[in-house]
């Protein structure tokens, strides 16, 4: 492990924004990070810590130190006659984790397929796509407090987890860093197959039997015939939430939108951003080198040369007209830094 200074963050981010970390390191091991953590030499400097950098936005230079977690392994540490515990580095990939188990017929993840990023950093997002949530799955999590570099250990009922949120998100932010992530998975798999897409893909393949495997196979091509490819245009997913209404403002936006999808919780109705910032006229729209991507509205991309403001920037413009049209005030997804 080497400390390194005035490093490019470029290639470390999926928006691919090109911004300076005073120092940079990259740590494969536990004992390498609590090295690092108790180095005198950046004792008092704010920590920045990065995965797959895929939910992140850059807007400036870095000021302190960034350090990349490539903690790996993927290992079956307990189960029983119904479940089985996976713990899981928090450098693993993601998506390798996704097929290290559907591969197994482990079920529970398979619809979060193909979201980038890495193990590490779900939880503190509470990913999830297509009617499935890490939450849903999650045993515990261990990892280590920067102020005084003590052990801790979460159980989900600890994490306060939301709809893309999480302690982690919250009080916890730049306080905590984890390292291992473990989740309770089904041997005996029951499949998620409420969104319509998902379900006519389904029915187009016939198939008698249907596995966990056949289910994020189904995800992965759905995700790439709609999703910009971050290594040809820089992005991170899904820039805002979809945000979450109350019905008596959701009945009021039926009478002067009626074609407006709405998707019910148990004490709210759920909007689909893309919808609305389609609506406003962004799906496709382009502004100097950034922009909404065609596919997918909600998908805000770098087309090359973008800074991080420009997109920034641009982000705000969607969030005013998506309020001046709709009374309603989108909140992003994405880590601004």
């Amino acid at each position: 492990m080497t400390l390194q200074e005035n490093i490019s963050l470029k290639k470390f981010n999926t928006f691919g924004i090109d911004v300076k970390a005073e120092y940079f390191a990259e740590v494969s091991e536990i004992n390498e990070l609590l090295e690092l953590l108790n180095s005198s030499e950046i004792k008092n400097q704010p920590f920045l810590f990065l995965g797959g950098g895929s939910n992140i936005l850059f807007t400036a230079d870095f000021k302190g130190v960034v350090i990349k977690l490539a903690i790996p392994g993927i290992v079956i540490i307990d189960e029983d006659r119904s479940t089985i515990l996976v713990e899981a580095g928090a450098g693993v990939v993601w998506h390798d984790l996704v097929q290290f188990c559907v591969n197994k017929n482990f079920g529970g993840i398979e619809n979060l397929s193909l979201i980038p990023g890495t193990a590490g950093a779900a939880p503190i997002q509470n990913i999830g796509a297509y009617g499935q949530e890490i939450k849903d799955v999650f045993e515990s999590l261990s990892g280590y407090y920067l102020q005084d570099g003590a052990a801790g250990n979460f159980y989900k009922d600890n994490c306060r987890f939301g709809y893309r949120d999480s302690i982690f998100k919250r009080e916890l932010k730049g306080k905590f860093i984890i390292t291992k992530i473990r989740l309770r998975l089904s041997k005996d798999p029951v499949l998620n197959l409420s969104y319509g897409q998902v379900k006519q893909e389904v029915e187009k393949l016939n198939l008698k039997e249907l596995t966990v495997k056949d289910v994020s196979r189904i995800i992965c091509s759905i995700r790439k015939s709609k999703l910009p490819d971050p290594s040809i245009d820089g992005n991170a997913g899904s820039f805002f939430k979809n945000p979450e209404i109350s019905f008596e403002k959701f009945s009021g936006l039926q009478k002067e939108f009626p074609d407006i999808p709405g998707y019910t919780q148990e004490k709210s109705v759920k909007l689909a951003a893309g919808w609305l910032i389609e609506k406003c006229g962004w799906k496709g729209k382009r502004v100097g080198n950034s922009g909404s991507h065609s596919k997918q509205a909600l998908v805000l991309v770098n087309y090359g040369g973008a800074s991080g403001k420009e997109v920034l920037q641009l982000a705000g413009e969607i969030k005013s007209s998506v309020y001046k049209k709709f009374g309603i005030m989108l909140e992003e997804e994405v880590n601004i830094i």
